[in-house]
């Protein structure tokens, strides 16, 4: 018998849980205006994370899910995409999401059941918020393809839970990606859970990045609390991508460090001693230790930024809360460019409602 094929995944870490650097930091990161950038952005979608999930406490938005201790994966790959590329989110990107031009009131008015939370006034080819398991990959790999077929020079981001990576829709998108050598990179933020399911008990596979392998691409690990890492792997990948070497899964180690939605319940299914373990690794505080042991940032620029933030985030929700609600059409108003008339019945009865 003979080895006809051998294959390895690779880790990428730069900071430790103390935010001590274990190797070498990338090119970018002698950049402390970059530092400062992803810290900072880390630090506001925290902060309007538990703002979110206060107004679904108090019965004034549908549930919402938090990424609290998952800040840096979307924080990362949001700072490495550029402003043509195409992200293809699922319902935990809330940090990426604001770095692509998305305002916070879209994002709550999303959450609040309202049809113009994704019609954004930023980004308007990024698509909207993916909350059916994996299906946003299939529609990144479809993107990607048309981008190949244009010749254009930019490349698809999408991301996906580690409990997406068990679905028919993510091996069909990557099976095909990799057979047509498509512009796009997969992100699976791992953050070990997927709803109450923990990950082993999803798959027996070793790591979610060799995933890629049988669909003939490149898998990487990345520590997805450290957000230099992540950063860096996902502007590694968009370069390949964009250099006509096809796609790159990258699958981001992370934590839940709160209820899958403000639906769920997480003492019921994880151990405190867990959580708090998780608690050591968070990112935000990494980042934070780096910058202050070099001296970049304050305590008094922390309490600033995060007074700042807070204004900026009462401001979103005051308009949020004072949007006027839609007609009961908008249901349907956003999906078709010309209406289809085996469709008439269902808008004459919701115009009936809005004429009432």
């Amino acid at each position: 018998m003979t080895t006809v094929a051998e294959f390895k995944i690779e880790f990428l870490q730069y900071l430790d849980s103390e935010g001590k650097p274990i190797s070498t930091l990338p090119d970018f990161a002698n950049d402390s205006n970059i530092l400062l950038s992803l810290y900072k952005e880390m630090v506001k979608t925290r902060l309007f994370d538990a703002k979110a999930v206060a107004l679904q406490r108090t019965g004034k938005m549908g549930t919402f899910p938090s990424s609290l201790g998952q800040e840096a994966v979307a924080v990362g790959m949001g700072h490495a995409m550029a402003q043509e590329d195409i992200f293809c989110p699922y319902y935990r990107d809330q940090g990426a999401m604001f770095m692509r031009g998305v305002s916070m009131q879209e994002i709550l008015a999303y959450w609040g059941g309202d049809e113009r939370g994704s019609d954004f006034k930023g980004p308007r080819q990024d698509f909207p918020i993916a909350v059916p398991v994996a299906s946003q990959c299939l529609h990144a790999t479809g993107c990607a393809y048309a981008i190949k077929y244009r010749k254009e020079k930019r490349a698809v981001v999408t991301t996906v839970g580690d409990g997406g990576t068990s679905k028919g829709d993510f091996y069909e998108a990557m099976n095909l990606a990799g057979d047509w050598n498509l512009p796009v990179v997969f992100i699976i933020n791992n953050n070990q859970w997927a709803i109450s399911v923990p990950l082993a008990a999803q798959t027996h596979t070793k790591t979610l990045a060799q995933k890629a392998i049988a669909a003939g691409f490149e898998g990487i690990q990345v520590d997805g609390n450290d957000v230099i890492a992540v950063r860096e792997a996902v502007a590694r990948a968009l370069k390949r991508a964009k250099e006509g070497n096809g796609p790159t899964l990258i699958e981001a180690i992370t934590y839940r460090l709160c209820d899958h939605t403000t639906a769920d319940d997480a003492k019921r299914y994880i151990e405190g001693a867990c959580i708090e373990s998780a608690w050591i690794n968070e990112p935000i505080k990494r980042l934070y230790n780096y910058l202050m042991e070099h001296n970049l940032w304050s305590k008094e620029q922390e309490e600033e930024l995060k007074q700042g933030f807070s204004e900026e985030i009462d401001a979103a929700v005051s308009e949020y809360l004072n949007m006027p609600p839609q007609p009961a059409t908008s249901i349907l108003a956003y999906h078709y460019e010309s209406w289809p008339t085996n469709l008439q019945d269902q808008w004459d009865e919701l115009g009936a409602i809005d004429n009432a």
